[in-house]
Parts: C-alpha cells; sequence; structure tokens
C-alpha cells in the first residue's frame, strides 16, 4: 500500500506534500512547528491538514501492520491463497481486514467447534454438496456416536446446521454485503422502558428513523438514553432480503431436504451470529462517525474561545458569585497580579447590599477598576442584577461581563491552582481566575482540562482518548499561532509550545527564578533538559519583549535570521526601526510602522536572499506588523452596564449577543438575560449550510431577533434572519 499515494487522495494535496509532512513528522517535528516554519517542504499544508494526516497516517501504518500479521497467521496455517492474499492487501479499512480473517482466526470453543471435535464436518459438508443421494437424517446414522456426545440422527443433522451456520458468517463477502445493506436501507428504533416517566428523551419513547440520515447529535441521545436505561434502541434490517441474498449463494439446486437444512442454517447463522454482530457494529460506526462530528464542534468551539482577544491595560474586578458562602472577590493589576481579595455577602441569605455598595465604590477609587468579571454560575443572575443597579445608583465608570466559568471550580482546586496560589482559599482561586478569563482567555484556559470547559456536547458520552486529544491538539495550535511571553508565560502556557513536555516547561519557569528574565532565546540552551532539537522546535513561538534583539519579540524563527537582516537592510532599515514599530515602541500606538511597503519583487528577492519565496512572504508580514497579536481580529465581548430579564423580552424585539456555543443544530446566543437563547439551525442564515459552524463561531458577536419566549421552560428562540424594516422601534443596545 502506498500511503502517500492513499493520503494525497483522502486529503486532497499533492503526493510530494504528503512525503514531505511524512517525513518531517517521522523526524520529530511537530504540527506547529511543520505548518508555521515548514511551509516551503509542505507547500504551505495548514496545521489543521496536517494534523488531519498525521491521524490518518498512523491509521493507515496499524491498518498495514494488521494486514502483515493477518498474512503471517494465514500463511502460517498453510491456508493463504493468491486471491486471499491480494484481497487482503486491497483491503481499505480495519474491519474489512477482520472480515477476510475471521474463518482463519483461532476460535474459542463454539457451538461449530463442539460439532467439528464431534466429526460432523463430513456430515456439513455432504448438506452442502446437495447431491440428494440419500436423505441427510438418513446419512446422519453412520456420524452417531454417544461417546462423542451425538445420540442421535438429529443431534448430527443440528451440528452440522451449526457448523454451516457459522461458516455462513465467517463468509467475508456475507458481512460486507449485510454490513452495506443494513446501513443503506436499515432503522434506528428507539422505545421507552416506562412510557409513563418523564424525561428529556421523550422525543425517542417511540422513534424510527433511516440508518443513512440520522444525524449524530441523535445518536448520541440514543446512546445516553440507553445508557440510563430509559430507552431500548435496536437496529431493524432488511432480513428478508438479506435471508433470500444468503439463500442464493448457499442453496445450488431444488432439493427440497437439503433446502430446508440449509434455509434453517441460513436463518440461524443470521439471527445468532451476523445479525447481532452487525448491529453491534453499526451501532458502534454510527458512534464513532458521532463522536467524530462532535468532537470536531468542540474543538472548533474551543478554537474561537482561545482566541477571543485578551482585554488589555485594565484592572479587573473578579466576581465569583455564591449564596451563602458568599460572592468571592479578586482584583488583579493589567499583567495578572493579584492585588486584592475579598468575601462580601450581598446575596440571600445575608442580603447585605450595604457592604457591597461601599466595598465596590472604595475599590474603583483606590484601584481605578473600570471592568467586572461574573462568573456565570450559581447565584450569577442575583449578582448582574446587584451590580447593575449599584452601577446606576452611584454612577460608577464600570461596565461588567458575564464570563463563562466552566472548569474554574475545578482549576481553583488542582494541584496547578495552589501551587500558584498557596495563601489564596479555594473560592478566591476561582475569583482570580474569573478575572484572568477577561483578560487573557488563552493564558488562562490553558490551566483547565479541555473537556471541562463548556463548549461541546455530549462529551462524557464520547471516547475520552481521542476527545482529549483533539482537544490538546486544538489548544497546541492556539497557543502556537499567538505566541508566548518567555518571561512571563506560566508552565501551563508553556507545555502546550512546540517541543515542550512538562519538565521543560517548570525547567524554563525554574532558571527563570534562579536568573532572572530572558534576555536573548539562545538562553533556552541553558535550560536543562531543552537541546537543539527542541530549541528549533520552539524558538520561533517564544517570544522576548526588550530583548537584546528585537527579532526575538517576533515570529521569525532564529534560523532565519540572517534572512530577516538582509531584507531589513535591503529595506534601508536597522534592527532599531524594528524595535520601534514593535508594540509600545516608539513609533507610536496608533501610527503606521509598516517596514515593508513594496509587495512587488518577492521572487526576485527571495533568489538574491537565498530563501524560498514563502518563507520570505512570511518574514515580510511579520517585519510588516511585528509581533502583532492574531486575535486583535477577533470580535471584543459585549461591556454591559445595565440588566434585562426574561420577562422583558418580547416578540421581535433586536438585540445584540455574544455565541456561547454551537452544537449541530444550532447556536446558543447570549443575550443579556441569563439564558441563552437558541438559533435554530433553520434560523440562522437565509442560505441553505449544512452546518451551523458554516454561518457562527463561539465568540461572534450577533445580532438577533426574538422569535419566542417561554418563561416556565426558560427557552429563548431567537432568528438571525432579521427583517430590519420591522419593529425598529423594539431595538435594543444590550
Amino acid at each position: 500500500m502506498d500511503i502517500s499515494q492513499k493520503l494525497k487522495t483522502e486529503l486532497k494535496i499533492e503526493k510530494w506534500q504528503a512525503d514531505a509532512a511524512i517525513k518531517l513528522i517521522d523526524e520529530g517535528n511537530t504540527v506547529p512547528f511543520i505548518a508555521r516554519y515548514r511551509k516551503e517542504m509542505t507547500g504551505s499544508l495548514d496545521d489543521e491538514k496536517l494534523r488531519n494526516l498525521s491521524e490518518r497516517l498512523t491509521y493507515l501504518r496499524n491498518l498495514l501492520d494488521k494486514k502483515n500479521q493477518v498474512l503471517a497467521s494465514i500463511e502460517e496455517q498453510g491456508k493463504l491463497t493468491d486471491e486471499l492474499r491480494e484481497r487482503i492487501l486491497a483491503a481499505e479499512t480495519l474491519v474489512v481486514v477482520e472480515d477476510l480473517y475471521r474463518p482463519y482466526r483461532p476460535k474459542r470453543k463454539t457451538r461449530a467447534s463442539v460439532a467439528r471435535e464431534r466429526g460432523l464436518l463430513p456430515l456439513a459438508e455432504y448438506i452442502l454438496s446437495q447431491t440428494g443421494e440419500v436423505l441427510a437424517i438418513i446419512y446422519a446414522e453412520k456420524f452417531i456416536d454417544p461417546d462423542k456426545g451425538v445420540n442421535n440422527a438429529l443431534e448430527a443433522v443440528q451440528g452440522a446446521k451449526d457448523i454451516i451456520a457459522e461458516n455462513i458468517s465467517d463468509d467475508a463477502d456475507h458481512r460486507i454485503f449485510i454490513r452495506k445493506i443494513t446501513l443503506s436501507e436499515g432503522m434506528i428504533t428507539s422505545v421507552s422502558k416506562d412510557a409513563k416517566t418523564a424525561s428529556v428523551y421523550e422525543m425517542y419513547y417511540e422513534y424510527e428513523e433511516p440508518l443513512k440520515k440520522i444525524a449524530g447529535h441523535r445518536t448520541l441521545a440514543l446512546n445516553r438514553g440507553e445508557a440510563e436505561k430509559i430507552l431500548t434502541v435496536k437496529i431493524t434490517a432488511p432480513e428478508e432480503r438479506i435471508i433470500n441474498y444468503l439463500k442464493k449463494s448457499i442453496i445450488k439446486n431444488e432439493n427440497p431436504d437439503t433446502a430446508l437444512l440449509l434455509t434453517e442454517a441460513v436463518t440461524d447463522s443470521y439471527d445468532r451470529l451476523i445479525g447481532p454482530a452487525i448491529e453491534r457494529e453499526i451501532r458502534n460506526i454510527l458512534t464513532e462517525t458521532a463522536e467524530d462530528s462532535a468532537i470536531n464542534v468542540f474543538g472548533k468551539n474551543l478554537e474561537q474561545l482561545l482566541m477571543q482577544p485578551p482585554i488589555g491595560g485594565k484592572i479587573v474586578l473578579g466576581w465569583d458569585p455564591a449564596f451563602r458562602t458568599g460572592c468571592k472577590l479578586a482584583v488583579v493589576d493589567p499583567t495578572g497580579k493579584v492585588i486584592y481579595t475579598r468575601v462580601i455577602f450581598p446575596t440571600a441569605p445575608q442580603n447585605n447590599l450595604n457592604e457591597a455598595k461601599q466595598v465596590l465604590t472604595e475599590l474603583v477609587n483606590k484601584y481605578g477598576i473600570s471592568l467586572i468579571s461574573i462568573g456565570n454560575g450559581t447565584a450569577s443572575r442575583e449578582s448582574e442584577k446587584i451590580i447593575a443597579a449599584i452601577i446606576k445608583e452611584l454612577k460608577l465608570p464600570l461596565s461588567y461581563v458575564i464570563v463563562n466559568e466552566a472548569g474554574a471550580s475545578v482549576y481553583s482546586a488542582s494541584k496547578l491552582a495552589t501551587e500558584e496560589f498557596p495563601r489564596l482559599n479555594v473560592g478566591e482561586r476561582s475569583a482570580v481566575s474569573i478575572a484572568r478569563r477577561l483578560q487573557d482567555p488563552l493564558a488562562e484556559l490553558v490551566k483547565i482540562d479541555p473537556k471541562s470547559i463548556g463548549v461541546g456536547q455530549y462529551q462524557h458520552d464520547m471516547d475520552q482518548k481521542k476527545l482529549s486529544e483533539a482537544l490538546t491538539g486544538v489548544v497546541e495550535n492556539c497557543v502556537n499561532k499567538v505566541g508566548v511571553d518567555l518571561n512571563t508565560a506560566s508552565v501551563s502556557l508553556l507545555t502546550y509550545i512546540s517541543g515542550i513536555n512538562k519538565t521543560i516547561a517548570k525547567n524554563i519557569v525554574l532558571y527563570r527564578e534562579e536568573n532572572g528574565r530572558f534576555n536573548d532565546r539562545k538562553q533556552l540552551l541553558k535550560v536543562a533538559k531543552l537541546g537543539p532539537k527542541a530549541y528549533q522546535q520552539c524558538a520561533g513561538f517564544m517570544r522576548i519583549t526588550d530583548g537584546k534583539n528585537p527579532l526575538d519579540a517576533t515570529s521569525v524563527h532564529p534560523e532565519s535570521y540572517e534572512a530577516a537582516l538582509k531584507i531589513i537592510a535591503k529595506m534601508g532599515k536597522t534592527l532599531d526601526d524594528v524595535k520601534k514599530a514593535l508594540p509600545g515602541g516608539n513609533a507610536g500606538k496608533n501610527a503606521k510602522h509598516s517596514l515593508w511597503t513594496d509587495s512587488s519583487g518577492v521572487k526576485a528577492l527571495a533568489a538574491e536572499i537565498g530563501i524560498g519565496e514563502i518563507t520570505l512572504t512570511d518574514i515580510l508580514k511579520e517585519l510588516d506588523k511585528p509581533a502583532r497579536d492574531p486575535r486583535e481580529s477577533m470580535p471584543v465581548p459585549i461591556l454591559r452596564s445595565d440588566i434585562l430579564e426574561m420577562k422583558d423580552l418580547s416578540p421581535g424585539m433586536i438585540l445584540k449577543g455574544t455565541v456561547r456555543n454551537v452544537i449541530d443544530f444550532g447556536a446558543f446566543v447570549d443575550i443579556g438575560v441569563h439564558q441563552d437563547g437558541l438559533v435554530h439551525i433553520s434560523q440562522l442564515t437565509r442560505r441553505f449550510i449544512k452546518h451551523p459552524l458554516e454561518a457562527v463561531s463561539v465568540g461572534d458577536v450577533v445580532e438577533v431577533q426574538v422569535l419566542s419566549i417561554d418563561e416556565a421552560k426558560k427557552r429563548i428562540s431567537l432568528t438571525m434572519k432579521i427583517n430590519n424594516n420591522q419593529n425598529k422601534g423594539a431595538e435594543h443596545e444590550n
């Protein structure tokens, strides 16, 4: 099997691209490094394409190994024919290889194996020959042997039918056909084990849908309902067609004696062996497909959440809401350093509003707080009301944002949080995390298991290893796309950098603590266990502000410094000009500090300097706006200072909101009433889309119109297909 040719076809890339990517991966290069610094070799394959390639490469190599194992096993048995060898080598999935290997695989004890031990194989072969010379029941008398457990002719015939049934089941062609026709024409059904019991699965109490049409989220819902013992789920296949197909392939003439016995064997083979096995396989196929889709959606949502722009330069008050234990407050400075913590009790049962007013006023005046980050957990709604009322009453120069606090409690009780804040209690750590999530979502969220960040669906029901690997890949892509400040990055953040594991990340922080700040990327080579290969992989993603070399603050890799210096000189500039163009440089925040304005002549310049055009273009792009954060182009969170409630809503009202989660059937949008509204996929856009991700992403700020409100069930239905000529008076800038 030519793996690179297969990858070319599957991923729609050139064979040379596949060959190059395979070589780079085998040499130990990471996906982020290859995607960013080896574009010339791969033809600019992006990180998503490279991860797909890496995943398929592993599968295809495992497939090849399995084929070799199977071929060796069958050859050892002396049963390998040229035709069988070709079929095994041509198989494109592990399932088909298993189908072909089934007749030759060592078996546990079965009814058929017992019958063979009793010497009934010749009787089975006689029945299959369908000669009709002697009735099978009479022919079977010669196999009666009480010592072997065959007491009469009927038992002998039954044993022979067991052998025939297993042979039918083991035939690869039979399984391939039955699997295909069941997937094409079969139905998935579910019924309730107790129709009188109310549950979230009521729509599945009497449910039926073609297998080829079922959506992934419905598969996962059925699986969960079955696991919770509320639903009984089955697959119904076109059994009559399947039985007729098997009979046609087995019964060769009209002999009524053997035809009857073979029909019984066929029916038994399907009902007892093939049918249940195919049902399990198809349920696994449906689940795996649904999981892959859900993991993909989760990954896209997570990427958008992590890539939300940081709100820098502000002193933020983190507010972790609660009732009985009080609201935990934490003030953090623009760098994320904790400068104040406190617990107040403005919510029930204490309802100490005067204390909240006094504390909030003092903190605003003392620390210059301009923004409050409120966690969206228990007592969030009540806290929001209190904060909005205080802002309005005292006319404080404040805005607030409701932040998704998923995973904050897990982090605050973790060993990592204990090491980071040994003197703070769990609630105070949670408040710090909530504040920092607003300042720099990426830097804070990397401390939390990606599965605990609530932007997916059914994440607890799927293969946790596969989910974890996929989400880890997403976090790696995001962290490396943004880069990290080598002198401030936490161990958690550094761990996701290309080429850096947890041990090296800890060693980097330890080196920083013992030797002071890094002033040069080359100092990384002095860090314990960080060798030349790790340095090559990580250096371009590690940034040093105010270091010896301004290029260390950019995404230009040290291996390209010589080329970069030639380019800068060609522009008639110096490294000092690069330094001025960096964020915070002397060029001024709003000044145009592009170093390169001539977009022509790239080919000639690349040839002159001796680098590839793609690499040159990337260096020019970086020098144009050195060290710019790619998150700057993302929509910023909506800052609020007033509050809406569900009772304030009315159909037709137009609002601005933030997309909090995207799922298979729509998107949930925060419109500031504590209860997210659902925009069904049919209401996302006027054009046809297969998935909501084609229209919206987590973090998007969108304009929506209220369709309906159900206060009793806490449901809000929204649309993004707004008729702007209608309800203009109902617009609400929220």
